[in-house]
């Protein structure tokens, strides 16, 4: 049998293996044991599943190039290791031209791929919805969050708001969850989100979006997505703010159209319009306070 037939049968089983094994894995397992996916595979947002893929793969041939590399130190060790009888050191190798340029060139190819893909995805990830569904101003502040779901006036008038607290403790020593400041999201609506600072640097941090950005005083930062399953996702500062940095948490709900309205809807009976710094800046100066309505901070 010709070389490259024998080579061709000896691959095909290896391609049939690897396809049944992949078939085998649970979407958990294909993305790499990431959160935002549950058993059926849907992601939390429209570009969690993007992440995923550039994080999965670069492993994926990183581990490659690992066991290739691996792999070549053990036979390296093994078929030039010191025989018995030897002495003093074997014949020394220099200036193989073919051995010099692989491993320049091999290691010039990863970097630019990875660059490449890296920048691809990135640039779809930063790209901002210019007429999103849902406009949001998130704000970070020792050690808390502040969340203003914003209207069509553009001076904020419409808005309304609400004021969160950093962790409290449950009775069982846990975190208080009904305390934490919630963010709500339309499903399946397109979400821009201006995120700013009262103080230092933060950083929003959606763990199951796979995505955060830093927030910072004097510069706004956007982030435009489509939450597309619902549930209750947990957020926290990635930015460490102080003292209370741990207890800055924060959830993020995910909800129908109906349900993000009848919460907006609430908002607004509890009389909590307008833009919210407005609102924040006459809290702190009230006597006494330095509290949002929902609690010391």
């Amino acid at each position: 049998m010709p070389p490259k037939s024998r080579l061709r049968w000896a691959v095909l089983p290896v391609g049939i293996a690897t396809a049944v094994i992949l078939a085998g894995c649970t979407p958990t397992e294909l993305h790499g044991y990431l959160p935002g996916f549950v058993e059926d595979g849907t992601p939390a947002t429209n570009r969690t599943d993007m992440v995923a893929g550039l994080w999965v793969n670069s492993w994926i041939v990183l581990l490659a190039v690992g066991v290739i590399t691996w792999g070549l130190m053990g036979w390296a060790a093994i078929a030039y290791r010191r025989r018995k009888g030897q002495v003093g050191l074997p014949v020394q190798l220099r200036y193989n031209m073919p051995i010099e340029i692989f491993y320049t060139i091999v290691p010039l190819i990863l970097v630019i791929g990875f660059f490449a893909f890296t920048a691809r995805d990135q640039t779809i990830l930063e790209t901002q919805t210019e007429d999103p569904d849902v406009s949001i101003t998130a704000i970070g502040k020792q050690w808390a969050w502040d969340f203003q779901y914003n209207g069509e006036d553009e001076d904020g008038a419409d808005a309304v708001w609400s004021m969160g607290v950093q962790a409290q403790p449950a009775p069982n020593g846990d975190i208080d969850q009904e305390k934490l400041p919630t963010l709500y999201l339309p499903v399946d609506k397109s979400v821009k989100i201006l995120l700013q600072s009262r103080d230092v640097i933060h950083s929003f941090w959606v763990i199951d979006f796979l995505y955060k950005k830093d927030m910072y005083i004097g510069r706004d930062n956007y982030w435009s997505f489509t939450p597309t399953r619902e549930g209750t996702y947990a957020g926290k500062c990635a930015e460490l703010c102080g003292e209370y940095h741990s207890a800055m948490l924060f959830n993020v709900k995910v909800v129908s159209e109906a349900e993000y309205e009848d919460y907006l809807a609430t908002l607004k009976d509890a009389g909590q319009t307008g833009d919210i710094n407005d609102a924040y800046d006459r809290l702190q100066n009230e006597p006494g306070t330095g509290a949002s309505p929902e609690g010391d901070e």
